[in-house]
């Protein structure tokens, strides 16, 4: 059985979250400390909420230099919305956060034409995968709508690291990134019905084959 452990710091949808990976045949695990990401073969960081309030939490429930060994080992790590944004360096919400750093980038509110719409994104909106043989869009149909609920996303992020981007008020952002064993989606895949299914089945087939791909493999 995949046991993939799912980051309980107090905040994020973990329970919808939960309830993706059963229905997926892998065994949802809620871990709150570091002894419940022992014999786990993923990671799952879910995040709602404000980029600083997250890290606080995160920095309260001794979890971000486990993050950092868990990504080290080569088990596969997805983050979700602001468990995705907290993999960058910094995050500009309210104030300059420091995030995780494992990724090279910060956080920003998004630029959008505000003739065309306001902030936040809150919308299903098509999502252009850069790759889809063997990433976490495999499978997935060409322009599949996700659903998003944000106000800010990745910039400055390395081209090698953008999985996919989307539109939204007449501005591109970052909607996915993929480095090796490392995944983020800036939508919510638990909430985006079939094409979120199967992006978490992509995670979970990884998870259980053990395989450190590489994006594009």
């Amino acid at each position: 059985m995949t046991t993939i452990a799912i980051l309980d710091y107090g905040i994020g949808n973990r329970r919808s979250v939960s309830s993706a990976l059963s229905v997926l045949g892998a065994t949802p695990r809620l871990a709150v400390s570091g002894h419940d990401l022992d014999g786990s073969d993923g990671l799952i960081i879910p995040g709602v909420g404000a980029f600083p309030q997250c890290m606080a939490a995160l920095e309260t429930a001794k979890f971000p230099a486990l993050i950092g060994d868990y990504v080290k080992s080569g088990r596969p790590v997805l983050g979700i919305c602001v468990g995705m944004q907290m993999l960058f360096e910094y995050g500009t919400e309210f104030a300059l956060t420091r995030g995780l750093g494992i990724l090279p980038g910060q956080v920003d509110r998004l630029s959008i034409d505000p003739t065309a719409g306001r902030l936040p994104h809150i919308a299903w909106t098509s999502v252009s995968a850069v790759a889809r043989d063997g990433s976490m869009f495999a499978g997935v149909p060409m322009s599949a709508q996700f659903y998003f609920v944000h106000s800010f996303a990745p910039v400055g992020v390395s081209e090698a690291d953008v999985s996919a981007t989307a539109f939204y008020c007449g501005r591109s952002f970052v909607a996915a990134v993929q480095r090796a064993n490392l995944w983020g989606t800036q939508f919510h895949p638990e909430k985006s019905g079939p094409n979120g299914l199967r992006l978490l089945a992509n995670f979970v087939g990884r998870c259980r084959s053990g395989m450190q791909l590489t994006k594009g493999d």
